[in-house]
């Protein structure tokens, strides 16, 4: 008479191994893509500016708020740190005016920039009837 051996397996340690890869993996790809997230161009809150110098330099201004418009050598514009299209800054700078009449925007223009660029946006400031304007630069040593 045969007598069959009691064969139990362990598949209780096969599963913890696979639930283990598994969640590494996981916590791989989350830290990986908020990495990329976190260190993208367009989400940066500092932008990287080469202005040019000037023997007189200006505060932006004391009286009611004050708009910061970017032209990165980069290429994207942005308001406020967000990036826009011309558009976006047309629509967004006649809501801020709205609100305040006497808005001061600071201008932020990179030595590398086209100055077409530099034109559409003084263009949309001149169309939106923005009389304050300021242009920033370092100050000259």
């Amino acid at each position: 008479m045969k007598i069959a051996p009691n064969r139990r397996y362990m598949f209780s340690l096969e599963s913890v191994a696979m639930t283990d890869i598994v969640l590494n993996m996981f916590i791989f790809f989350f830290i990986s893509f908020s990495l990329i997230y976190t260190f993208s161009p367009t989400k940066a809150k500092h932008i990287k500016v080469n202005l040019p110098a000037a023997k007189h330099v200006m505060n932006p201004g004391s009286s009611g708020g004050y708009v910061t418009i970017v032209l990165s050598g980069e290429g994207p514009l942005y308001l406020q740190g967000e990036v826009v299209t011309t558009q976006e800054l047309e629509g967004r700078l006649s809501v801020m005016r709205q609100d305040d009449p006497g808005l001061t925007v600071v201008v932020q223009i990179d030595r590398l920039v086209p100055f077409k660029n530099v034109v559409r946006v003084l263009d949309v400031l001149n169309g939106l009837g923005i009389e304050r304007l300021r242009i920033a630069a370092q100050q000259e040593k």
